[in-house]
């Protein structure tokens, strides 16, 4: 490096023979005096050892020699001073190098060295060599370390000691060595030392790879100095590289910065943080060094859905070792690119092919991906994938029990980060990422097949229509934990809502410590083995009462499924089967495995009918199997409730005489005025005499089912016939009267009493 070449600086003074005018013989600034027609200096045009120099007769105690014009100095440059003198006659004197530092404004800049240590001249006619490196920085070599502070200085020498000698010196001599520390101070190659031209046409490719192998042989980095630099090809930097120009290369070539490898690296390379983040997830997944890619906490606007595998051009291929993109923000910017697309088509559904929509008109225009709806069509039913040739469409699980030809709408919304052109993708991770949406954009797809999706710690700040979705059975084990959802439809009421936060379709899902606010549904899932942990969603409203819907929808029968310590808020959980293809109970299992634990359940302002739990069956024959709801808290603001639980009847009853193995107990209840138990237990008191006692299990029964089974009779002192006390044992009749939520307490004779009776809804085993 050589600012005089590079920059055009201006380093070496004047030589002597052009005159006297601009040296002077105090510190060299403006109005200092100057040696032209000082009786003690006049300028020699012939000496044998210098040719034109300066004859000096030392005067005074420090006899000063400084150039009056400033020599330029930069952060990072190095400057050497060569003066050579000797002495012709009288005292010997010492001599120094002798600079003084100033800024922009030419004023000395206090507190730098600035005068080299004096060397000793100790013969006639012997040439002395002075030399000084004036730097910035405190190396190896630098005699005046200036910083960063001056713009300049006024080079120079200082005769020292006994009065009299005459010296003659030659011309100053200034040069830039800042080569010299090039090695050691900017550890680079630099890319056009090796070829590379930088007109954002000619292919650089060989240029780089020489480039990067001299920086790896010397351990050094690789400069991408100013420029546009075209790499028509795959490259891969084994070297750290810094940018100053930026890189332009095909979309489907790919660059690896494995030293590197986070967004600050590729928005450098690329200009931008939009096409850095494109560039960084396409490399992700062709590059084992790493499997995160950073984006070291920045915002990127992203104008539209960025396609991954295709972006990575890995579209229907299988992908399963850990990828992880993490620590930044995604924000979606307007645009046309965000606009769902829109198709409606006619179509057969047949139940026994219930994940297939046959005959479908306009298949090659509908996209995969997009939800379908329609009458009698389940909720969160995808199209995971079509055959254009046969007019097939395969569904992300079975839509319902209403065959038939009809109309269907398919509606592909628009996500920031869209997993469905994989075949197979396992162990992706998402942490520490916000999704900002801003009602603009969905935030995740997650692709057709795969397990073990992780996302952990994000925020899904107003997506349009979707936060998670998924069209298959990429949701496989998914793990959703320490999430912020916020819906973009904070002040719509919640029956007109549509966001959905999650949607699952397979099993051994686990929702953990998220907090979603004010969807129509917070997740709306199938399969089983699932797991809610530690959640709080809530989905009210401020109109007073008003409507609520489900904040969890589990659309499985048998889930096998548990909520534990979690806050249900303005919501409720409801368990339906409306995928069913045929929606008869089918001889196995009905609704239940569920286990419904230590949560708090509110309400504010909901109207009566409101409940916290829901089963909304359809087809006839089922009932409740293996059901657990212990230890929670249930409690209204602003109007009681009729019950914590309910059965939905709109399109079917429960089966109560084939309840089996359901636990409610351990519940507490504030404004719902009727609490739920099983068993439950009621005191009965028979005040007249009478052999045959009439005890109402009445509405506390769960889900208001039959007194099928009494476990106890207890009488609450002394069973009465008259005045004399009786010790027979009783007998019981179970689901008596209409509602059959009564039994009969028989006795051998007519008795007066009180008995507690523990009555259940279920067989217990």
């Amino acid at each position: 490096m050589n600012k005089a070449i590079t920059d055009g600086l201006v380093l070496m003074p004047i030589p002597f023979s052009a005159g006297l005018s601009l040296w002077s013989s105090g510190d060299g600034t403006a109005g200092s005096p100057s040696y032209n027609g000082a009786p003690n200096a006049a300028v020699v045009s012939a000496d044998q050892d210098f040719g034109g120099c300066l004859e000096l007769v030392k005067t005074s105690a420090t006899q000063r020699l400084r150039y009056m014009v400033q020599t330029p100095f930069q952060p990072g440059m190095y400057l050497q001073l060569t003066v050579r003198l000797k002495v012709l006659s009288g005292a010997l004197p010492s001599a120094r190098i002798s600079c003084l530092p100033v800024n922009a404004a030419g004023t000395a800049v206090a507190g730098l060295p600035w005068v080299t240590d004096p060397v000793a001249l100790t013969g006639y006619g012997q040439v002395v060599t002075l030399r000084a490196i004036i730097g910035s920085g405190a190396r190896q070599g630098v005699d005046l370390v200036w910083g960063t502070a001056p713009a300049g200085g006024h080079v120079g020498i200082d005769l020292t000691g006994t009065n009299g000698g005459v010296v003659r010196i030659d011309d100053f001599v200034v040069e830039d060595v800042t080569a010299a520390f090039h090695r050691k101070m900017m550890p680079w190659v630099d890319v056009r030392d090796h070829g590379a031209i930088g007109d954002g046409t000619t292919n650089d490719l060989s240029a780089f790879a020489a480039a990067d192998a001299a920086a790896l042989a010397a351990g050094q980095s690789v400069l991408v100095s100013a420029g546009t630099y075209r790499l028509n090809g795959n490259f891969t930097f084994s070297s750290p590289v810094a940018f100053e120009g930026t890189l332009s290369m095909p979309a489907a070539n790919r660059l690896a910065l494995t030293r590197n490898f986070d967004l600050e690296g590729y928005a450098a390379a690329f200009g931008n943080e939009a096409e850095g983040l494109r560039r960084g997830m396409q490399a992700l997944f062709h590059f084992s060094d790493h499997v995160s890619f950073d984006l070291k906490g920045r915002s990127v606007n992203v104008a539209a859905p960025l396609f991954v595998a295709e972006n990575a051009g890995l579209a229907g291929s299988s992908f399963v070792q850990r990828r992880v993109i993490d620590n930044g923000q995604l924000v979606a910017v307007p645009g046309a690119a965000w606009t769902p697309g829109i198709v409606t088509s006619v179509a057969s559904y047949d139940t026994d092919s219930p994940y297939q929509l046959s005959g479908v008109a306009n298949v090659a225009n509908i996209e995969v991906g997009s939800l379908v709806t329609g009458a009698g069509v389940a909720r969160e039913t995808y199209v995971r994938s079509k055959n254009v040739a046969a007019g097939t469409v395969e569904l992300s699980l079975p839509p319902g029990s209403q065959g038939g030809t009809r109309t269907y709408t398919f509606t592909r919304f628009r996500y920031l980060l869209d997993f469905s052109g994989f075949g197979r993708l396992d162990r992706f991770e998402a942490t520490n990422v916000e999704f900002y949406c801003d009602s603009i954009a969905s935030a995740v797809m997650l692709p057709p097949s795969g397990i073990t999706t992780r996302i952990h710690g994000c925020s899904f700040d107003r997506p349009r229509d979707r936060a998670i979705t998924s069209i298959g059975t990429g949701c496989q084990g998914l793990m959703v934990d320490e999430c912020n959802f916020l819906s973009s439809e904070m002040p719509v009421p919640v029956q007109d809502r549509t966001s959905v936060g999650i949607n699952v379709n397979a099993n051994d899902v686990k929702i953990r410590d998220n907090r979603a606010v004010r969807f129509r549904h917070f997740v709306v899932i199938h399969g089983s083995g699932h797991m809610f942990v530690g959640n709080h969603w809530f989905q009210g409203d401020s109109a007073v009462p008003g409507v609520r819907t489900a904040g969890v929808v589990l659309t499985g029968i048998n889930v096998k499924t548990l909520f534990t310590g979690n806050y249900v808020d303005n919501s409720f959980i409801e368990l339906t089967n409306e995928r069913e293809p045929d929606p008869n109970w089918n001889n196995q299992f009905s609704f239940g495995g569920i286990t419904i634990t230590a949560n708090i359940f509110t309400t504010i302002g909901a109207m009566a009918s409101f409940a916290w739990i829901v089963v909304t069956p359809r087809g006839s024959g089922h009932y409740l199997q293996g059901v657990s709801i212990t230890g929670n808290t249930f409690r209204t603001m602003n109007g009681n409730v009729d019950r914590a639980e309910k059965v939905d009847t709109t399109w079917a009853d429960l089966t109560y005489s084939r309840f089996r193995n359901v636990t409610v107990n351990g519940n507490n209840f504030n404004g719902v005025n009727a609490g739920c138990y099983n068993p439950v237990t009621v005191r009965h008191d028979q005040n007249s005499a009478a052999s045959a006692w009439t005890v109402a299990a009445g509405e506390n029964l769960a889900f208001g089912g039959w007194a099928r089974v009494v476990t106890g009779v207890v009488a609450a002192g002394a069973v009465l016939q008259g005045s004399t006390q009786r010790y027979d044992m009783p007998w019981v009749q179970t689901e008596q009267g209409s509602s059959k939520q009564q039994v009969l307490v028989r006795w051998p004779v007519a008795v007066t009493g009180t008995v507690w009776v523990t009555v259940r809804a279920d067989n217990p085993v």
